[in-house]
């Protein structure tokens, strides 16, 4: 049994140590807001943040997870990251929407790190989180929109 805190709350998974993380957030504790694309890391639609540091939990064990703080969409509580799922909206950024989980918590940490980021700032830290939809320009928008204190 592998336990570690999920958005605040310790939780136990019963799922064998190499499982991906991300199976056992979807299937095993029923979150779905965190999202499978490609399934080699190559995406960012599965990005979740471990111990406040974002990673793909496609190919993340649960193992890698256990005595630490999972963060999924569901539980990014943050000033920032309340300010970037205000500013998706107000910023229109999905179309499909399937990336857009990714995309939020890759951004978060890019705001907690550097609450004012340039565009090159953006453009390096979102690097790897693909839109399919091609969004880009309105998800540089909204995270700038957010760290200028708009979205809240």
């Amino acid at each position: 049994m592998i336990e570690f805190e999920l958005n605040g709350q310790t939780v136990t998974s019963e799922s064998p140590p190499d499982t991906p993380l991300l199976w056992v957030i979807r299937d095993e504790l029923k979150l779905k807001g965190t999202k499978y694309a490609c399934g080699i890391a190559m995406c960012g639609a599965c990005t979740v943040h471990l111990d406040g540091t974002p990673l793909r939990s496609c190919v993340t064990p649960v193992s890698a997870a256990e005595n630490r703080a999972v963060t999924t969409i569901e539980g990014l509580k943050t000033a920032q990251g309340k300010a970037l799922q205000s500013a998706w909206v107000e910023e229109q950024v999905p179309q499909c929407g399937y990336c857009q989980s990714g995309q939020i918590m890759q951004a978060a940490n890019l705001l907690a790190k550097n609450p004012n980021p340039s565009d090159a700032d953006i453009d390096k830290a979102m690097n790897g989180n693909v839109c399919r939809c091609m969004a880009y320009v309105r998800i540089k928008k909204a995270i700038k929109s957010a760290a200028n204190g708009g979205g809240a």
